[in-house]
């Protein structure tokens, strides 16, 4: 199994997101950013690789929010989704094709892989004021 990291980078009320690379796992869809932990690795020390690997960015500190389990054909991941805002940089799109910031509301106007949906629901939830003891808040 594959543990990733994800981070949901929030700024003014808006979410990045960034759509995959040609040639990749879901290439062409929308993600939030993040990546594979490598070995020796923690969870918090890979994501702040990561993000700066992929769009140039230092964090501030991250709050954990959901861990997702995914199983397709290829492979099976374990998705640690991180609530975190841009300490240092402005974000590039140095390995995807492009990066948009969005509101909730608006998330569903973009392709994602599908482990991202349940994520995708919960943060449009807390937007609409709609979470229970389910929804985990910042």
């Amino acid at each position: 199994m594959w543990e990733v990291v994800v981070g949901l980078i929030h700024r003014d009320g808006r979410y990045l997101i960034a759509r995959r690379r040609a040639g990749t796992h879901f290439a062409g869809l929308w993600e939030f950013p993040g990546g594979k932990r490598e070995p020796g690795e923690s969870l918090v020390e890979c994501l702040h690789r990561e993000l700066y690997e992929e769009l140039g960015i230092r964090i501030d500190v991250p709050v954990p929010y959901r861990v997702v389990r995914h199983c397709d054909q290829e492979r099976e991941v374990e998705l640690h989704f991180f609530r975190c805002s841009i300490k240092e940089g402005e974000p590039a799109a140095i390995e995807c094709e492009e990066i948009q910031w969005v509101r909730p509301e608006e998330l569903s106007n973009f392709q994602f892989p599908p482990a991202d949906h349940a994520i995708i629901e919960s943060l449009q939830r807390e937007e609409e004021g709609l979470c229970d003891e389910s929804c985990a808040r910042y």
